[in-house]
């Protein structure tokens, strides 16, 4: 077997079989089917890469269909919504159409189906069809008019159709088996009396055909070769070829359902439900509020198509549910926006640093690198001047030899500027730091080191910036019998923060996405103005919950954070070593999970415990992977380099290996 069929997923196991057996590969064609009651969340990201991607990898069109069966709940503005998601993603359909374009056929099919003696009108309550149906154990029983005559049936559904009915007062049902094992096939409804107005069609129709009728009968209608849906649909399968078996044509392409695991993720719910309520209830700001796990949301949070597709690809094709840990997801945009966002300054919690040696009224504009990984980001100017502002968090007045940041009698670097030496502090009444003074060398050469970012109090541009964290402190909130999911929201998961920014940033764009360096990721947000800039946090450049899990989850850790409980018993340096072992051996896949297991562990790593790692035989290519991955680390917060880290990343460069030479490229 090739090494391309052994790489198959199943789906596309089930395709070549078809193919193999006679389909010919002009008929494939797939859809995505989304409701229009709500917007697409990053669960649909999955259900759209499957289908689109099938497309693209077999040259097959892939229509885009809203099943909008349901007047009650659906509204054209999230017709508009999808479809500026799935342009967004990258994705071009072939049709968009709508299963209201059937209505006029899959009502004479129900005539047909009455005509046939399979469909007929029932007039019970709710609750005695219910009781009537049974249960998974208990078979259910025939209802008083199931055996009403065909006459009379086409009657009363013709009247249904004419708006003479009142909602509830009659349903057509499918004339199948009372007793089926599967419950669903125990006469299931065709239609109901809903007189709602229907975003296209206005008020047509007062009767509309359910979801199971219509959703197979559509597919069929547009000649789908392959209806491709998440499992929770696969008991809905016998009565999906049920509906088929009555229409179709012998020599037209019958649709064949396969069902595939959805993607749930954790500390995040994924009903539209739910979701609506979090926006009716004013919990968020609306669809598209950044911690919405909405693609709306997400793109305004800054996520870019890229790191969504790199998600699903990397999550993959499964038969069976599973939880995916967020941090895989939050990986995937750190790993796209390090590759393009380009890099500035800015100060979240500033503290004065006054630069005492300097001369007074004297300013400097020094070229700063755009983006160390794009050769052609280039340079820009940033101002200096003798008072600046740090980060709070950058200076202690007394740390010990593992703090790579300011403190009194230590010196540090100033990004793309000078070398400076913590000299004394000012306070306020309470104790608080009002002031850092510290002195400057220009020589630059000496080897320092922490790096610290800053901006210059006389050029600084104020900014709003919003601070995103998870919407729910649980990880599967939604899971408990017992208790509500809104039990679970995170008070904490806003932060509004004035911020100081570097002047260049006047001319950024809403949607520009940028590196805070030392800090993490943001994007322009849709409210910011040219006199009022906004910011939101689309992810840090480390992943801070990985800690708090750790002490919250002890031994239940998912998949991702650890390989086994003694891990945790570990240091931290050792279980990295052990990672990269195996590193280059592993499928892209478990590598870009092992990467970023690697990549939390670091946070606990200091350069005493990776220096020895430098001199890693030749022929161990995966730790020196694992270290070149932890050094990317350190270096992003804020060790300085020196004459060994540039030996290590220049000797990895010339390596024949290309995983370790793009990994020294990525700090290089």
């Amino acid at each position: 077997m090739s090494e391309e069929k052994k790489s198959l997923n199943f789906l596309e196991q089930i395709i070549e079989k078809d193919l193999a057996g006679g389909m010919p590969q002009s008929k494939l064609r797939f859809r995505f089917p989304p409701e229009p009651n709500g917007y697409l969340h990053i669960g649909h990201t999955k259900a759209i890469g499957i289908s689109f991607g099938l497309g693209e990898k077999y040259n097959a069109p892939v229509n885009l269909r809203f099943d909008d069966t349901n007047p009650a709940k659906e509204e054209q503005e999230y017709v508009d919504a999808i479809k500026e998601d799935v342009s967004w993603l990258g994705y071009k359909w072939d049709k968009e159409l709508f299963s209201s374009d059937y209505f006029q056929q899959l009502y004479d099919w129900a005539v047909q189906f009455i005509k046939e003696g399979k469909a007929y009108v029932d007039s019970q309550s709710s609750e005695a069809m219910a009781e009537q149906k049974g249960t998974p154990t208990q078979p259910g029983i025939d209802g008083p008019y199931r055996n009403r005559s065909v006459a009379e049936n086409l009657d009363l559904f013709e009247r249904m159709k004419a708006g003479e009915f009142e909602e509830g007062t009659h349903i057509l049902r499918a004339k199948i088996d009372m007793q089926h094992p599967n419950m669903l096939m125990r006469d299931p409804i065709m239609y109901r009396i809903l007189k709602k107005h229907h975003h296209r069609t206005g008020n047509d129709w007062c009767i509309y055909p359910m979801y199971d009728w219509t959703h197979g009968e559509s597919d069929y209608i547009e000649q789908i070769s392959h209806s491709l849906c998440s499992l929770e649909f696969k008991p809905h399968r016998e009565l999906y070829d049920w509906f088929l078996d009555q229409v179709v044509d012998k020599d037209l392409v019958r649709p064949k359902q396969r069902e595939f695991a959805r993607l749930n993720l954790s500390y995040t719910i994924m009903s539209k439900r739910k979701l609506l309520k979090l926006v009716e209830d004013g919990i968020v700001r609306g669809w598209d509020d950044p911690r919405m796990p909405t693609i709306s949301g997400l793109r305004r949070r800054g996520y870019t198509p890229n790191s969504l597709r790199k998600f699903v690809e990397t999550v993959g094709v499964a038969k069976r549910d599973n939880i995916i840990d967020v941090s895989l997801l939050e990986f995937c945009i750190r790993e796209d926006l390090n590759k393009i966002a380009p890099r500035v300054m800015a100060v979240l919690d500033p503290v004065k640093l006054v630069i005492t040696n300097y001369p007074e009224g004297k300013e400097e504009w020094l070229d700063a690198e755009n983006n160390q990984e794009d050769d052609s980001a280039g340079f820009r100017k940033v101002p200096f001047s003798r008072e600046l502002y740090i980060e709070r968090e950058d200076f202690k007045e007394q740390a010990n030899s593992k703090y790579f940041r300011l403190s009194l009698g230590k010196e540090v670097r100033l990004k793309n500027a000078y070398i400076i030496k913590g000299e004394s502090v000012v306070k306020d009444s309470e104790g608080t730091i009002t002031e850092i003074h510290c002195t400057y060398s220009e020589d630059t050469s000496k080897k320092v080191k922490g790096t610290l970012h800053w901006v210059s109090i006389k050029h600084a541009v104020k900014a709003e910036v919003r601070e995103y964290d998870r919407l729910f402190m649980d990880e599967a909130p939604d899971s408990y019998q017992d208790k509500d999911f809104m039990e679970f929201l995170n008070p904490e998961s806003l932060k509004i923060i004035q911020a100081y920014v570097e002047p260049s940033l006047l001319e950024a764009k809403v949607g520009d996405r940028f590196q805070f360096q030392r800090i993490g990721y943001f994007n322009v947000d849709n409210d910011a103005t040219s006199n009022n800039l906004v910011f939101n946090k689309t992810v840090g450049l480390r992943d801070t919950w990985a800690k708090q899990e750790d002490v919250n989850k002890g031994d239940n850790k998912p998949a991702q954070q650890s390989n086994s409980g003694q891990q945790s018993q570990r240091k931290a340096i050792d279980v990295i070593q052990q990672l990269g072992k195996k590193y280059t051996n592993l499928p892209e896949e478990k590598q870009l999970k092992t990467k970023a297991e690697i990549q939390k562990l670091a946070n606990d790593v200091s350069y005493d415990d990776l220096q020895p790692l430098f001199n890693t035989a030749a022929k161990k290519v995966g730790t020196r992977v694992a270290t070149m991955i932890t050094l990317g680390v350190l270096l992003k917060n804020g060790l300085e380099r020196n004459e060994d880290i540039n030996n290590f990343i220049e000797t990895a460069l010339e390596d024949s290996n290309t995983i370790l030479v793009e990994e020294a490229k990525t700090i290089k």
